[in-house]
């Protein structure tokens, strides 16, 4: 088994990798519909969202496997970030690098492996998009395409998180409460200096140039508002209902 070498630039990508704060943390929808998208264009049992730390690679998001995370040396994925191009390997038994590694030899029982870098705007490659299968075989030039657009799409998430931190943290800075937004664990709103419980978009449109405009999740609509989904349902069926008669009429 060949160990992965380190990147050349290998501080800069872990400092760029500590920026996100995800490592540990809980699964997210937005990270998961990813993966299993993933799954599902390529055919494939495994996908993993991989992020690649100093000594082990930690699934952010996963489909088709328990374990939370490996070790480095074993990472298909620490191969993979040392390029911007995806890394396809059609049969893991027939490539020297991998054939006799633990992933490859037990469970998993890799054979294709295909992982499509997450760089960022500054080249630096934290970790893979990846989808796994126990039978060897490749990518056709559609999913292909679709794996570069869903890394590009689990990038762009991890940026808006990073944003969103930094933003919390200008405003904690410059706020002079100790750097503490003090808010409700149940409800969530935030209590001002006045200590008024207002809900956090009051609360940040006071202090900050930040605007907000407001919905109703799907979530939020089929919990609170059960009877609206009803009838949106009715109508949606009713016009499929009625463009289904108006085909037959026409044929």
């Amino acid at each position: 088994m060949k160990k992965p070498d380190i990147p050349k630039n290998e501080s800069e990508r872990l400092k760029a990798l500590s920026e996100y704060r995800i490592l540990g943390t809980k699964p997210e929808e937005n990270y998961n519909d990813i993966t299993k998208i993933a799954s599902l264009t390529c055919g494939t049992p495994i996908a993993l969202l991989s992020l690649v730390d100093s000594d082990r690679q930690w699934f952010k998001a996963k489909v088709g496997i328990e374990a939370e995370e490996t070790v480095r040396d074993w990472s298909f994925c620490a191969h993979a970030i040392h390029s911007s191009e995806p890394l396809i390997v059609e049969d893991a038994l027939k490539d020297e690098r991998f054939f006799d590694n633990p992933l490859v030899k037990g469970d998993p029982k890799i054979r294709l492996y295909a992982g499509f870098p997450l760089q960022n705007d500054e080249n630096h490659r934290i970790g893979t998009l990846c989808v796994i299968d126990r039978e060897p075989h490749g990518l056709t030039d559609i999913q292909f395409s679709i794996m570069e657009s869903l890394s590009r799409q689990a990038v762009a998430f991890l940026e808006l998180r990073k944003r969103s931190i930094k933003l919390i943290e200008s405003y904690c800075s410059l706020a002079d409460n100790g750097n503490i937004i003090s808010t409700c664990s149940y409800c969530r709103k935030a209590k001002d200096t006045d200590g008024h419980w207002l809900h956090l978009d009051r609360y940040l449109s006071k202090r900050t140039n930040l605007n907000f405009s407001h919905g109703i999740c799907d979530s939020c609509i089929e919990e609170h508002f059960p009877d609206v989904l009803e009838v949106w349902q009715s109508e949606e069926q009713s016009k499929l209902e009625c463009k289904s008669t108006n085909q037959k009429i026409v044929l």
